[in-house]
């Protein structure tokens, strides 16, 4: 399901037809294309003004700040030293990542650390993939087929 701000953008989603490895990289190569596209327009449309909350009790103070301000020295240590105090709860989130659902699970405690983190890499559960894209063809040809899939070896090994 789209979310954030796609509908402002002009782009088309690229499909293959024959679901073999040149197939997937003629698409991974059309695909590159649309995200330059993507990335042109998001750039024209941003706006002027600020990247970062002026807020210095979340964020950290600009470095030349450090040497002229004392306050701007006590932020910057206690954010470093303490990090930001979240409220007791949990949450999931997913965002859309290059190569699937990439979720991320966390649990506070309402300290400073979260009690857990769990990332859910796409790579898993693409791998999985494999018999399927696989099936009927030679062993040869599972090494490009696993390398087309690009998966992170370190979102595999569970």
């Amino acid at each position: 399901m789209p979310y954030s701000s796609y509908d402002d953008f002009e782009f088309k989603i690229p499909v293959g037809t024959k679901g073999d490895n040149y197939d997937r990289f003629q698409v991974r190569l059309q695909e590159v294309k649309e995200s330059v596209k993507i990335i042109t327009q998001a750039l024209d449309k941003l706006p002027d003004g600020p990247t970062i909350t002026d807020d210095r009790k979340i964020a950290l103070p600009p470095r030349h700040e450090l040497a002229t301000s004392m306050e701007a020295l006590i932020h910057h240590f206690k954010l470093v030293t303490e990090g930001m105090r979240v409220p007791e709860g949990e949450v999931y989130n997913a965002i859309e990542g290059a190569r699937g659902e990439l979720g991320c699970f966390v649990r506070s405690d309402g300290s400073s650390k979260p009690a857990r983190v769990h990332m859910r890499d796409p790579s898993l559960v693409n791998m999985q993939a494999t018999p399927a894209a696989t099936e009927g063809w030679l062993l040869a040809d599972m090494l490009a087929t696993v390398a087309m899939f690009d998966p992170i070896i370190g979102g595999v090994d569970r």
